[in-house]
């Protein structure tokens, strides 16, 4: 379209709108002599006067008072088609299922701040927490899930990811274990019977590694798939559990006072590497509004998230 000029469509707008070429050159923030001359470009371009001399103002021309409506509607659908993707986004108008992938342990820790924040936010969008069976990416890239919660795996130079937060494993016990009346060495740690948090029952893990180097193993009793359960079977038996601060913590936030005596946790004796929870996207839905509000809120829940637990460690 070599010929036409969408800025001219903005211009006629302002001037069937203000009846004069003062207003219209006010509205738009230009000189009154450079409105003038849009006026002859647009005259040209029409083959009608569009606006005509009456006394000292401007009177539009049938053609023009017929082009009113039709114009004002088409401006607004330029700009709105012309102007970012996030102007005049409105998280409240939202009427939109997301659909998340984690696992287990974050769906406990912060699915319930962050459906909350959803709700308060944008109370016509729902979310759909769906399993992490594995760390297959195809799923973001055919729309299957908006967004990827979890520790990075072979996602492809495709997919974008954004770090959330640092979590580390923990060693959790009943309150009273014999493992806790003493200093906890690598050795006597390795002695215990332990329940470990496999999805796909794996029994050695970053633990094992660090033990082996001290010529130490350790027994696993039982495979759980997921944390609440090596939880539950850690405070009704001498069994320790092996899960992530951040849901302990969380676990410990949920239970009432009284409760809370039941389980302990402490660090381990042996060196591992942190491990870093991020969230997966494809690059598709880098723009998108309402997926980039989502990706916002789900950052801000998981920092609330540690700063609360913080505190509450700090008041136990």
């Amino acid at each position: 379209m070599p010929d036409i000029d969408l800025n001219l469509l903005t211009a006629l707008d302002a001037l069937l709108h203000e009846g004069s070429v003062a207003g219209a050159a006010r509205k738009l923030g230009l000189s009154a002599s450079a409105m003038s001359r849009t006026l002859a470009r647009l005259r040209a371009a029409t083959g009608d006067p569009l606006l005509v001399r009456a006394g000292r103002g401007l009177v539009p021309t049938p053609h023009a008072a017929e082009l009113r409506e039709r114009v004002r509607d088409l401006a607004h659908e330029v700009q709105a088609v012309l102007r970012p993707a996030s102007a005049g986004f409105d998280p409240a108008a939202l009427n939109r299922v997301f659909t998340l992938r984690a696992n287990e342990g974050f769906v406990e820790t912060f699915a319930m701040r962050l459906v909350r924040a959803v709700t308060a936010a944008a109370p016509g969008t729902r979310l759909r927490f769906a399993p992490r069976p594995d760390k297959d990416v195809r799923s973001l890239r055919e729309g299957l899930v908006d967004l990827e919660i979890g520790v990075l795996g072979e996602t492809g130079p495709e997919v974008r990811m954004q770090a959330l937060f640092q979590d580390r494993f923990v060693g959790v016990v009943r309150r009273g274990h014999p493992l806790t009346t003493r200093p906890i060495t690598p050795k006597r740690y390795a002695a215990c019977d332990h329940v470990v948090t496999s999805r796909r029952g794996r029994m050695n893990g970053p633990v094992d590694e660090a033990l082996a180097e001290l010529g130490l193993s350790r027994k696993v009793a039982v495979t759980v798939t997921g944390f609440p359960a090596a939880l539950t079977l850690a405070r009704a038996s001498d069994l320790v559990a092996l899960v992530p601060e951040s849901f302990i913590a969380a676990e410990l936030e949920r239970q009432p006072g009284t409760k809370r005596r039941g389980l302990e946790s402490f660090p381990l004796p042996v060196q591992t590497e942190p491990i870093t929870i991020s969230q997966m996207w494809h690059p598709r839905m880098d723009a998108d509004p309402a997926h980039r509000w989502l990706r916002g809120l789900v950052r801000n829940c998981c920092r609330m998230a540690f700063q609360e637990t913080s505190s509450i460690d700090a008041d136990s």
